[in-house]
């Protein structure tokens, strides 16, 4: 098996094939979202850090779960929706599927929590907004709890130095 998140194909919100190879040569932030979590006003500074970034090679996937206390009772489309009207969302948001680690999980969440550096029993979503760092080779290389703030100062050095790479 690939070590690389290149090697998945997933259904975007209007359950259309995306293959992630597409985004080979590119860094991307890979977030389980959710509408109705108290952590939902992430979508904001995400979209924002899209925005800063998006033209240097940078990408946003957001894939709605309501894995966690049914906080993404919505629809694929519908969770896409809501993040454009209410935050304007620009970047992908897929389908809906399970992230939290167990027999249900998508095989792109259990390849981000299995291949992130660090402790694994910290790497698998325990929560929305977890948020998964990938190189231009499809490489985790760092992830991020759900409440750190996708604007912060580790996070954009992060982004920064992977685009120099």
């Amino acid at each position: 098996m690939s070590n690389s998140i290149h090697q998945f194909r997933v259904k975007n919100a209007q359950n259309k094939e995306v293959n992630l190879a597409d985004y080979k040569g590119k860094v991307v932030l890979v977030v389980n979202t959710a509408s109705k979590c108290g952590l939902t006003p992430q979508f904001d500074k995400l979209e924002k850090l899209y925005k800063e970034f998006k033209d240097e090679g940078f990408e946003i996937i957001g894939f709605p779960s309501n894995d966690f206390a049914g906080q993404e009772p919505n629809s694929a489309d519908k969770a896409e929706e809501f993040c454009k009207i209410n935050y304007g969302v620009s970047f992908p948001i897929m389908e809906k599927i399970h992230v939290k680690k167990g027999a249900e999980q998508h095989e792109v969440f259990k390849f981000l929590g299995d291949n992130a550096p660090g402790l694994k029993m910290l790497t698998h979503p325990k929560w929305n907004f977890q948020k998964y760092l990938i190189d231009k080779d499809g490489n985790v290389v760092d992830y991020f709890i759900p409440t750190t703030d996708p604007e912060s100062d580790k996070v954009k050095s992060e982004i920064r130095e992977l685009l120099k790479k």
